[in-house]
Order: structure tokens, then sequence, then C-alpha cells
């Protein structure tokens, strides 16, 4: 990528200085059409992105709802770490609103931003990990327009870009309009997915198929209530086993290393609250090429372009890499990594097996937030021609 990007910029400066020397007939609008025609490229050559945004209900009805977040975030996670684009590997990104709950800000809608897009997999865990229900005011036009305005989606043709708006109240309340905010969505190339908590022809009825209809998403009703069904397997302990070997190769660094480690261990204790099968799910999120912690892991850090050894300070070295020299840093670094791809790949071995298992298990959870995100998920990644491995 960097090679691409050095070559765009030369591609740049010979434009300007051939506009710059050319003769009176070139114009500003010539030199403005080159730089178009270069962030148009840079864009066309940018890694495709998976952006989903999530908009949940959190009024008194919808502890369900937030439930199944929670418990089945990285069973979704994983379904997406497979996915394609143009053979790459396609980022995935998450924002995350809530709505409808009388704790937030009336003069805002009812409605607050709980995480921007992020790839920061335990800070996402830990944002629906702190919703709470209250109220409410269900004002989904106000929501969907506001995560449009808000968050930074990019010009990118090659991106995914996707709200999920799930809720129990007509879609129609507010003054904002959901055909007005589904206009916005559609102009900016984002597709709107509802999904109705309750009865599928009452969400018909109170505009949420319509709501997904506009941007050409897709209508949804789930029985928000319905607990979350974990299948146990055979190989969940010798995973669990490896989660807690594959922690050991963080090696955290800089101002927020041992906070941000800190909070590895409780997204990891978040996840078997609910069910031992839950926290395999995470682990093997964790064994992905989706689970990145380059702010505040050496071991991801040293992996990404603009990391130098040259750079790190005494200070920002944990107690056992203190007074060390640079070979002696990079020696720990590599051993690190070492490890955690040999673990990384048992976990991917154990996991395999463990899906065989499960499939041959009855269906679950048919009627659930997990199933309907990811049909939708794969359903509109084919119209851009996004495939699963």
């Amino acid at each position: 990528m960097k090679t691409k990007i050095k070559g765009l910029v030369s591609l740049l400066s010979i434009m300007l200085f051939t506009a710059c020397n050319a003769n009176s007939k070139t114009t500003h609008q010539d030199i403005a059409a080159s730089s178009q025609v270069l962030q148009t490229t840079q864009t066309e050559n940018s890694q495709a992105e998976i952006k989903v945004a999530l908009l949940l209900d959190t009024s008194n009805s919808m502890d369900g709802l937030i439930d199944q977040a929670k418990a089945q975030l990285w069973e979704i996670v994983n379904e997406l770490s497979y996915a394609k684009c143009d053979d790459e590997n396609p980022s995935l990104k998450i924002a995350l609103y809530e709505y409808g709950n009388d704790n937030l800000n009336a003069d805002e809608g009812y409605l607050r931003q709980v995480i921007e897009f992020s790839d920061d997999l335990d800070e996402i865990s830990k944002s629906l990990f702190s919703l709470t229900t209250n109220g409410g005011n269900e004002y989904c036009g106000k929501v969907v327009q506001t995560a449009i305005n808000q968050l930074d989606w990019g010009e990118n043709k090659k991106d995914l870009k996707m709200i999920f708006i799930a809720g129990n109240e007509p879609y129609t309340q507010g003054n904002i309009s959901y055909k007005d905010a589904s206009k916005l969505a559609h102009n900016h190339d984002i597709t709107v997915n509802t999904i109705f908590c309750g009865e599928y022809n009452q969400g018909i009825s109170s505009y949420w198929k319509d709501g997904a209809d506009l941007t050409h998403g897709d209508y949804m009703a789930i029985n928000h209530n319905k607990a979350t069904v974990h299948i146990a397997s055979p190989y969940d302990d010798k995973i669990l086993e490896l989660n807690e070997k594959l922690n050991k190769t963080y090696v955290a660094y800089g101002q927020y290393g041992q906070s941000k480690m800190t909070m590895q261990a409780e997204q990891d204790s978040n996840a078997i609250s609910y069910n031992k099968a839950n926290a395999v799910s995470r682990t093997v999120s964790k064994s992905s090429r989706l689970y990145t912690n380059s702010s505040w892991d050496l071991v991801d850090a040293e992996s990404t372009d603009e990391f130098s050894y040259d750079d790190l300070k005494e200070s920002q070295l944990p107690k056992e890499l203190k007074g060390k020299s640079k070979e002696e840093i990079k020696a720990y670094v590599d051993k690190k990594r070492k490890e955690r791809e040999r673990i990384q790949t048992e976990i991917k071995k154990l996991n395999t097996k463990r899906k065989a298992f499960n499939s041959e298990k009855t269906k679950y959870n048919l009627n659930g937030l997990e199933n309907a995100m990811i049909t939708s998920l794969k359903t509109q990644a084919k119209k851009k021609n996004y495939t699963w491995e």
C-alpha cells in the first residue's frame, strides 16, 4: 500500500508541475480535475471495509434485545472474519448508538453515540455491556439521520456500509421523517436494515418494513425476549485453555497498555458470564484477523507500517523490557509473536471441529438478532461481490 501511495503522490507532483509550467490555457479546473483523479484512484485502491452502525432501542421493554446483542456479538464478528472482497480481507468497523431511553438528553432526541466506528473489539464489547434500559421515546428517523451525519462513512465504493436499527415502537415517531432519513442514507450508499422486536405483520403496519425498503435494505422481525442458546462442544474447554495462553502473548506498552490489557480480561469475563460457549466464540474472534490491538500491544504494533523501535521510549515499556537493548526487545517480541501464531493456529483447528460438531445439532437462534444480522450482511455483501471463505 505504501508503494501505491508514493506512486500516486509522485503522479500528483508531476501534474502540479505541468500545470504550473503550462501555457496560459492551463486553468485551476485542470488542476482540480487532476486532483480528483488522484483522490478517486486512492479511494479505489483502498482496502475494503465493512462498516456496521448498530442502533439499539434501550427503552424499558428492550432488555432482551440488549442481552442478545451482548451474547451474540462474537459469533457475528466470527462470521464477518471469513468475508473476502476482490481476494482481499476487508476490515471491520462497528459503531453503536442507543436511543429511546429517558435517561438520555431530550434535546438531542433521546439518543446517544455510545462508540464511533471502531475496530477495537474490546471497546465495542465494553460499550455493549455498559447499556441499560429505561423509558422511553423512540425516534427512529432521528437516530438514523444522526448516525449518517456523525459517522465517517468514507467514499470507497467497495465498502459495505450498513445500519441495523432494532426496536418495537412505530417507526414514524419523532419530528424527523424516516423517509427523509432513508433518502439521506440512499444518497450516501448506506443500507438501512430494520429489525422489529415483535410480530412480523405488526412491524409492517408500523412502517419498519417501509423504512428498510426505501434503501433496499432488509426488514426482519425477531423475538427479542428469546434467550440465546449456546451449543456446548467437546472442544470448548481446550479452546478456553488456549485463551489463557493467548493472553500471555500480549506485550502491553504505552500510556494505556496496562488498562487495555485489564479491559481485555474484563471482556473475557463478560463473555463467559453468559455461557462457556460464548466465551469460546470470543476466543475464536481473538484468533482471527479482525482482533488487532496495535495501539497498546507491541506484537501487533510491530507489524504496522508506522511502528519503529527507534521511537520507543523507556517510559513506554513494560517492566520486563525496561533496561533492555533494542535487539533484546525485538527478540522478546518475536518470541511472543511466534507463540501467538502457534496458539491461534491451534484455536482455528479446534474451531473447525467445533463448527462441524455444531452443524450437526439442531439449528438455534433462527429468530434472534445474530441470525437476522448475518443473513442481511451476507445477502447485501453479494451485491458488492463479497464472498465467504
